[in-house]
């Protein structure tokens, strides 16, 4: 009961403090992009931990750490530490204001890890199993884990509802089925799925809490980089099919000018007639030299230089979005196959 009050409180410290701190972080024109990516993770992941520590201090260390033993020591082996720690931790040779207590959790920590079915018991469900003679059911354990994960799915979908969280709900929910599967396999797994060596103190018990008190730090990261990384692909497509309009009016127009410059120079060269000799500059050779200067700048090459002028600013607004778009679609599309791949190695690492 405890642990659901717990998970409760850290869900609503980060939706309603550490999301908006993080949207903050992360609003436009704040930061350069790349540093209030880095920012933002910077900032979830010391408060996650930080926050988590301080959780786990107010726990207390476990059966294992009071003794000083991990989790592959035999009973022969709590034996020894326990009388080594007794003669050092006994009301009588302690000297210390809570001497009792530490002698009782010394004595509690002993009894529950010499007898192996107390043992297995406190492995998967902690103290309070032990409290409650809690045993393993398989039929119960779904259906108590059908109900964490539905009800986290619900606040999930409900978190993420919108255009700008649809990656984020992506993102989300890989992870909660992720957790998922490792909860299974760890809950259902006869011995400890870790090596010995890593966390030898940890108990499986220890591993759920922390997937469970880390998962809302997860969920609003997500959420947070998710609406910060949203590109809105259909205001895209709009920008550009406007660009690619304001570029046909321009083609038009030039078009246009080069229909009437052809126009000018027919009728300039019907109106002026030929002419014979050398003689001086009359009205119509004029004519005709003004209609020289309109041949020089109607060629074909002359408008397609001014054709190129007048299009070359429209580049820089139609290219970065188009390969914005063509960039959005294909790593949407191989974001998921990749961390399918990622996860299944390391499910396979771990517990294979």
């Amino acid at each position: 009961m405890a642990d659901d009050l717990g998970a409760i409180g850290s869900f609503f410290f980060y939706v309603f403090i550490v999301h908006p701190a993080t949207a903050w972080i992360l609003r436009p024109g704040r930061f350069e992009r790349s540093k209030s990516i880095m920012y933002a993770i910077a900032f979830l992941a010391a408060l996650a931990a930080i926050k988590t520590g301080i959780e786990m201090n107010e726990k207390g260390p476990n059966h294992y750490s009071l003794l000083n033993v991990d989790r592959a020591s035999s009973p022969l082996d709590i034996k020894r530490a326990y009388k080594k720690l007794s003669l050092v931790l006994h009301p009588d040779k302690n000297d210390a204001p809570d001497a009792e207590e530490q002698f009782d959790n010394l004595k509690k920590s002993y009894d529950v890890l010499i007898d192996m079915e107390y043992r297995e018991v406190y492995n998967k469900f902690g103290a309070a199993g032990i409290e409650s003679n809690k045993r393993f059911d398989e039929s119960t354990f779904f259906m108590e884990l059908g109900v964490f994960y539905v009800t986290w799915g619900i606040m999930v979908y409900m978190l993420t509802l919108g255009k700008k969280s649809g990656e984020a709900r992506q993102w989300t929910f890989t992870g909660l089925i992720l957790m998922l599967v490792i909860e299974i396999a760890i809950m259902t797994s006869t011995e400890n799925p870790l090596p010995e060596w890593l966390f030898p103190t940890t108990t499986e018990y220890e591993m759920i809490w922390l997937l469970h008190t880390l998962f809302p730090a997860f969920m609003n990261g997500c959420r947070s980089m998710g609406s910060y990384l949203y590109v809105d692909l259909d205001e895209k497509q709009r920008a550009l099919l406007k660009a690619l309009q304001e570029q046909n009016q321009d083609i038009l127009l030039v078009l246009r000018d080069v229909q009437i410059g052809i126009q000018n120079l027919q009728t300039s060269g019907v109106s002026s007639g030929p002419r014979l000799g050398n003689s001086t500059l009359t009205p119509s050779t004029a004519g005709l030299s003004a209609a020289s200067d309109v041949t020089a700048r109607a060629t074909p090459t002359g408008k397609i230089k001014e054709l190129q002028n007048r299009l070359q600013p429209n580049k820089p607004n139609i290219a970065p979005t188009a390969n914005q778009a063509q960039a959005k679609n294909t790593g949407s599309s191989s974001l998921g196959f990749y961390g399918m791949i990622v996860a299944y190695v390391a499910i396979s690492y771990m517990f294979g």
